[in-house]
């Protein structure tokens, strides 16, 4: 019998492939970054071909350092970087243009043409979104509308879209040699801006508003179900899990019960909140989102509060200013001064997501003074994600009405002492990261696993998680409230900078 579980990872700057155990244990990973594609100011792009070697690199990877082999796997699992837009021809396999990355601001023009016809609110009801650059619906009419031929084709029932995870499930399951797959789930279908929350189906009205042909997009299925069996280095191991990574975290983190919230600390910060099966409409620049459906049982829905640019911003700090080697260096180079020197940092690079949805913000760097060095940086760039999850736990405690007694965390970010301590201090609750901190992956093996009987239920799950750590709220309140007010100051200057 099979003793393990995988999980491919596609992540927005790297792939990884990791290895679990029945009780949740890593027993193998290997992990591959890829080239981030900056063409223009605000265009952020990924070659989808280089993203499919990445996977099969880093399957083979952590099959040698686990010392098995594909057989001994029960299923596999996969989780992605949402929204990221990849269009391919059905014939050829190749895609007609780089990937459009979730950070890419380009369709903002799009953004404001459907934006004159009921404003930013326009499908909120239906898809539980804003307009905004962030979602796949813009991309992909971008690329009809701007790529030479390809509506042409699109009309012609020649081209296939699929956010990452589609990508990588149609070539793990055969792509053109025959038996592709073309499907996604309900909680990347859910970041489209094309899927109706109520039916979990495309719909017809935001099908045509965005010019989007049905026979482009893939089959809707649950979360945890068997879509095929995986050809290559994974030869005939059922792929069946499929999770959006901000989902997948949340189901990694056994957040199963209405109330229990997580927030992840990757490129952005996600902070999803649990109601049940519930859709409950935000009022306060919230998501509306799948969060995630176990075969034929109902689906599960979240409050999401979506930041762009966290450890997104520690990456600028390396490889656009080289004030840092590498990026756990941040925090060593933060702890050599006491406070941030009276500086913040909103890293609007691509605009304000949650709760504000501005697409006209850009970065700003506020309250300079001589004073100021390379720590006070370093320091300003770890508040600045603390201060922008703040934001959104304020906007989901008021949707919600549900008051957060503690906040599980979990990225690569939480290994950074200096900012959990700090991110306690300005939510005043605690924060507790697990004893596996790298839930997205941990939550695609899960769904996977489900479906093939390799975990029983979700108690079986329950059972898996363990605390690591936890960091209790020092920072007196009146301090927290005076420094928030000035980060919310600092904001406001980030405003209306693209006219």
């Amino acid at each position: 019998m099979a003793e393990y579980v995988g999980a491919i990872d596609q992540g927005t700057t790297s792939t990884r492939f990791m290895i679990f155990d029945h009780g949740g244990k890593v027993v193998g990973v290997d992990q591959k970054e890829h080239e981030q594609i900056y063409p223009k100011p605000g265009w952020v792009e990924h070659d989808p071909a280089e993203i499919w070697t990445r996977t099969n690199e880093v399957v083979e990877g952590a099959l040698k350092k686990a010392g098995i082999t594909a057989a001994d796997l029960a299923a596999v699992g996969i989780t992605n970087q949402r929204e990221t837009t990849v269009v391919w021809d059905r014939k050829t396999g190749k895609a007609i243009h780089n990937a459009l990355v979730w950070q890419d601001t380009r369709t903002q023009g799009v953004v404001d043409e459907l934006s004159k016809d009921g404003g930013q609110d326009r499908f909120r009801a239906k898809a539980g979104l804003p307009l905004a650059t962030y979602f796949s619906g813009t991309k992909i009419k971008w690329l009809l509308d701007n790529v030479d031929g390809a509506r042409k084709k699109a009309d012609a029932g020649d081209l296939l879209f699929g956010n990452i995870d589609t990508w990588v499930i149609w070539n793990l399951t055969g792509g053109t040699e025959g038996g592709g797959v073309h499907v996604t789930d309900v909680s990347n279908a859910s970041r489209t801006m094309l899927m109706n929350l109520e039916t979990l189906d495309w719909d017809e009205e935001l099908l045509t508003a965005f010019g989007v042909p049905r026979s482009m997009l893939p089959a809707i299925k649950p979360s945890s179900e068997v879509y095929g069996n995986a050809k290559g280095p994974l030869n005939g191991i059922p792929v069946a899990g499929d999770l959006g990574d901000q989902q997948a975290a949340t189901f990694g983190q056994a957040a199963f019960d209405v109330g229990d919230a997580k927030n992840t600390y990757g490129t952005g910060c996600f902070m999803l909140l649990n109601t049940g099966t519930d859709m409950v409409p935000s009022k306060s620049g919230l998501l509306t989102t799948v969060g995630w459906k176990l075969g034929d049982q109902p689906a599960v829905y979240c409050l999401e509060g979506s930041i762009a640019i966290t450890g997104a911003l520690v990456q600028w700090l390396r490889d656009n200013l080289g004030l840092i080697a590498a990026s756990p260096d941040v925090e060593a180079l933060a702890a050599t001064v006491e406070d941030n020197g009276g500086i913040y940092f909103v890293p609007a690079f691509s605009g304000l997501f949650a709760p504000y949805w501005r697409g006209d913000a850009r970065g700003a760097i506020v309250g300079m003074t001589r004073y100021v060095n390379k720590g006070h940086f370093a320091r300003a760039t770890l508040e600045a994600t603390a201060w922008q999850t703040r934001e959104v736990l304020d906007a989901m405690e008021a949707d919600s009405g549900v008051k957060l007694k503690e906040l599980k965390v979990d990225g690569g970010m939480v290994y950074n002492d200096l900012l959990m301590q700090f991110q306690a201090d300005v939510l005043q609750v605690p924060v507790i990261r697990p004893k596996v901190a790298e839930t997205t992956a941990l939550g695609a093996a899960y769904a996977a696993g489900l479906a093939v009987g390799f975990w029983g239920s979700t108690d079986d799950l329950r059972e898996n998680w363990g605390k690591d750590a936890a960091w209790e709220p020092r920072m007196d309140e009146a301090k927290v409230a005076a420094e928030y007010r000035q980060w919310k100051k600092a904001v406001t200057r980030t405003f209306d900078w693209i006219e």
